[in-house]
C-alpha cells in the first residue's frame, strides 16, 4: 500500500510543483539521466547525480546555486521555503526550511531512483507474461561480471537479460548500448552458453511504461528454442 501523503507533505509537492523547482533549469533533465546511468543502487544514482547531472544533463544556461550538488539542492530547498513562506504561510506554518530542503532531495533523489526501478519491474512483468516462462533474478556476481539483470535457465545454460529504460529522445541510440555492453555480453555467452538480450522500455505520455524494441521477445524465443534443441542432442 503506498505511503498516506501527511498535509505538510502535500503543500510541498504542490509548492515545488507550482513554483516549477522541478524542472531541469532547476534539478536537470532526471528522467534523461537516471536512464543514462543505470542505477544498481541509491547511491549509484546520488553519486551520478552530483557528479555528472551537472555535466550531461541540463539545458543550455543552466546555473549551479552553490559549488557543488548539494548546495545547489538546499539552495533550492531555500527558495521553495521563501514562497511557501511569503504566499501561503497561513497553510503551512508548521513547514521548516529543513522540511524544504529534505523533500527537494527526497523528489530528486530517492523518488527518482524508485521510479525507475517500478518501470524496470513493469518491463520485467510484461516480458515474462509474453513469453510464459519465469524470469530469474541474475546474481550479483552475473550484473558485475555480465550486465545482465535477469536470466533464463536452459538445461546447464542460461540466457541473459538486461532492462534498460530509456526515453524516447534516446530511442536511435540504443544501438550505442549493445555497442557499450558487448564485451561482457559475449563473456556471458562463452560462459553461459546462452545470448544476452537487451529490452529496452520507453514511458508514454499517459505514464504506461512498455517495451521499445518488442521484437525482442521473439529473439529470446528464438534462442530458447535453439537451446531447447541443444539440450536435447546433448541427451541422445
Amino acid at each position: 500500500m503506498a505511503k498516506r501523503k501527511t498535509a505538510k507533505e502535500w503543500v510541498l509537492n504542490i509548492a515545488f510543483n507550482r513554483w516549477q523547482f522541478n524542472r531541469p533549469k532547476y534539478v536537470g533533465k532526471l528522467a534523461e539521466a537516471i536512464r543514462e546511468c543505470a542505477p544498481k543502487s541509491l547511491e549509484d544514482w546520488e553519486r551520478y547525480y552530483c557528479e555528472q547531472v551537472p555535466k550531461r544533463h541540463v539545458p543550455e544556461g543552466w546555473q549551479m546555486f552553490g559549488k557543488d550538488m548539494f548546495e545547489h539542492l538546499s539552495e533550492i530547498g531555500r527558495r521553495l521555503y521563501a514562497k511557501i513562506s511569503e504566499q501561503l504561510k497561513a497553510e503551512v506554518e508548521a513547514i521548516t526550511e529543513d522540511d524544504c530542503i529534505g523533500y527537494v532531495r527526497e523528489v530528486v533523489i530517492n523518488r527518482t531512483y524508485e521510479g525507475y526501478i517500478t518501470e524496470k519491474r513493469t518491463v520485467y512483468e510484461q516480458l515474462e507474461q509474453d513469453l510464459g516462462i519465469k524470469l530469474r533474478t541474475a546474481p550479483d556476481e552475473w550484473d558485475r561480471r555480465y550486465n545482465v539483470d535477469f536470466y533464463i535457465p536452459v538445461g546447464d545454460k542460461a540466457i541473459g537479460i538486461q532492462i534498460k529504460p530509456i526515453t524516447y529522445a534516446q530511442t536511435p541510440e540504443v544501438h550505442k548500448w549493445r555497442e557499450w555492453m558487448r564485451e561482457s555480453h559475449e563473456k556471458f555467452e562463452r560462459e553461459q552458453g546462452g545470448k544476452v538480450f537487451i529490452v529496452f522500455s520507453v514511458t508514454e505520455k499517459s505514464g504506461a511504461k512498455r517495451i521499445f524494441n518488442t521484437e525482442v521477445v521473439d529473439e529470446i524465443r528464438a534462442e530458447l528454442k535453439r537451446l531447447q534443441g541443444d539440450q536435447r542432442g546433448d541427451q541422445k
